[in-house]
């Protein structure tokens, strides 16, 4: 189910926050407003108050991007999600497609942590559980299958699996599949990926 933290007590770094900024654009002074309501920055100058190398309480983001559908859709939860590859941690760099989506369960894990404890070591693989995960499943050469198992909503995740595959694939076409969504209670959400 979307919105919901699986475990209480969940951060997310900053610069993972910041993918807010950029899915509103110029809107920048909406975005403190409602960050501020959720209790993530104080109130002053529009930006200053997201910190990329703090912790956040992952609970009050999600309260905050609830906010974002509630008021403004799901296009702009689309454009929040687009912009997380863009700001978050992201674990070396994919060369390509496969390997672009494959990253967005590290990443997803390196911008989280639980007890004072970044949810993925990268020296030793260890990853936490905890915050769910983002599948990985090669269908060929141009087509995978992700299923997103997260607190996040649909079209966030949509937004995040499409922006990877399109850097590589910018003619791939990305669509929700099966009956199943955390919009309508499920879950998880499943993506269909698919280029040339």
């Amino acid at each position: 189910m979307q919105y919901r933290a699986f475990e209480p007590g969940i951060e997310i770094l900053g610069a993972a926050l910041m993918a807010t900024f950029g899915g509103f654009g110029p809107l920048r002074s909406i975005v403190d407003r409602m960050l501020c309501r959720e209790g993530l920055v104080d109130s002053g100058a529009p930006g200053d108050g997201v910190d990329v190398d703090s912790w956040y309480s992952q609970q009050a983001w999600l309260d905050a991007l609830r906010e974002v559908d509630e008021r403004y859709g799901t296009e702009v939860l689309f454009s929040i999600g687009a912009e997380i590859p863009n700001n978050a941690v992201f674990p070396a760099s994919p060369v390509d497609a496969h390997s672009a989506v494959q990253s967005i369960d590290i990443a997803y894990h390196l911008n989280h942590r639980r007890g004072g404890r970044i949810m993925y070591d990268a020296a030793s693989g260890t990853m936490l559980e905890g915050i769910g995960h983002y599948g990985y499943e090669r269908l060929g050469e141009r087509q995978i299958l992700t299923t997103c198992v997260t607190p996040y909503p649909c079209e966030f995740d949509l937004g995040i699996v499409a922006t990877m595959v399109r850097r590589f694939e910018p003619t791939a076409i990305v669509e929700h599949v099966g009956s199943e969504c955390r919009r309508h209670g499920a879950q998880a959400c499943t993506y269909a990926l698919r280029w040339g």
